[in-house]
Order: structure tokens, then sequence, then C-alpha cells
């Protein structure tokens, strides 16, 4: 399906999420009070503008209220964060997700409508961190408290093995959710399949015990 996204505020999280929004066919408004971001992003998104967006009456102008999703990725300045934020939703714009500097200003975020605050620095702290603590992790992806979803290339021990063989669920109460095999990957894979060493293994469980395939 198929939407229509406004994304507010042009710095590297802003501009990543408008270009991937784009090139995954939604259609994508993108703006930034700096004319020399937009005039740089123009060509990669649906469209572009120039606006202040802690002004209401401009984006009403521009027809914000009728976006149904909005990213509003502003956090160097958090009173114009927290503007564009309030205005989106008393246009009517039903789903809005803002970036949050720090948990302070995320919590204002929350109390002025945001449908949910993003961390990206801090979620990408906890994935680079859980490089170090599950070996030999490719990504991580926390869940809840000590809980996660973790990629990891397969251990020489589990190479040529079946998940029957392998008995995570057993061994480590891990749940394999799916393998990465090149550019193909199979969700909730049969116990049958077969690990190979180029393979990349997708488990979700307990961090604790994600920790002990390292060990």
């Amino acid at each position: 399906m198929k939407h229509s996204v406004l994304v507010i505020g042009l710095g590297r999280f802003g501009t990543a999420a408008a270009i991937e929004l784009t090139e995954l066919g939604h259609e994508v408004l993108a703006i930034d009070t700096s004319e020399a971001r937009v005039n740089e992003l123009a060509s990669d998104v649906t469209h572009a503008m120039q606006l202040d967006a802690s002004d209401e009456d401009a984006l009403r102008a521009v027809g914000a209220g009728e976006f149904e999703h909005a990213i509003v990725a502003i956090s160097t300045n958090t009173e114009a964060s927290i503007f564009a934020t309030m205005a989106l939703k008393n246009l009517g714009v039903g789903n809005v997700i803002a970036k949050a500097a720090n948990a302070l200003h995320g919590a204002i975020l929350e109390r002025v409508g945001a449908d949910r605050v993003a961390y990206p620095e801090r979620e990408m702290g906890l994935r680079v961190a859980h490089t170090f603590n599950i070996r030999p992790v490719v990504d991580y992806i926390d869940v809840a408290p000590g809980f996660g979803i973790v990629k990891i290339r397969p251990p020489k021990s589990f190479v040529g093995k079946t998940l029957r063989e392998l008995d995570l669920a057993n061994r480590f109460n891990l749940t394999p959710i799916g393998i990465r095999r090149g550019d193909a990957v199979t969700v909730n894979p049969h116990r049958d399949d077969r690990i190979a060493e180029s393979d990349e293994l997708i488990l979700m469980g307990l961090d604790a015990r994600l920790e002990e395939l390292g060990e």
C-alpha cells in the first residue's frame, strides 16, 4: 500500500527517510528551512519545498493536513520540532513520528501529540553495543528490555547442520525466524533447512541466551 508522507527536516535522518520512502513508491513532500538542502534533494523525492514547518499557517497553505503520515526529523532545534509536531496534529495528520534528541525532548513531543518518538542515535548505539556482546552478530534489533532479534553469521559448529539438528529452541530457548542466503530470505524456515557457511541466521530470544552463541 502506498502512502502520502510529509518529511520535515532534511538532515541525515530526514534525507535518508525521504529518499527511501520515495524509492518504496510513496508520495513524499520534503520540507526544510534551508534552500540548499531542498534543492539538493528535489530530484530524489516527489516534491521538495523550503518552508518554516513550525508555522501552522504555512503548513496549512501547502496542504499538510491532507497527508496521512509525517516525520518530524528536526532534533537540533527542539522548539521548531515541538511546534511542527503540534501544528501537524492540529491540522489532522493521523500519524506523526518525531525524532528526539534526548529523553526530555521525547517526553515533550509525546505530550504535544506525537504518535511515535524515535531516538535514532540511541537505537544505533544499542545495536552497535550488541555487536560486541553477541558474536558473530551482523545486526541487532531491540524488541523489549533484555529481548531482541539478532542476525548472525553461523558459527562453524552450525555449518552443514539442519535446524532440527541444532535444536536451538531447546538448547538456547531461541526461535529461528529467518535465513538469509544471498539476496533471498526464507521466513519461518523449516526444521530440515540446512545451514550453509555463507548464510545469515535470524534468531529471536533473550539477550542472555543470544550471547551464549558466541561463547
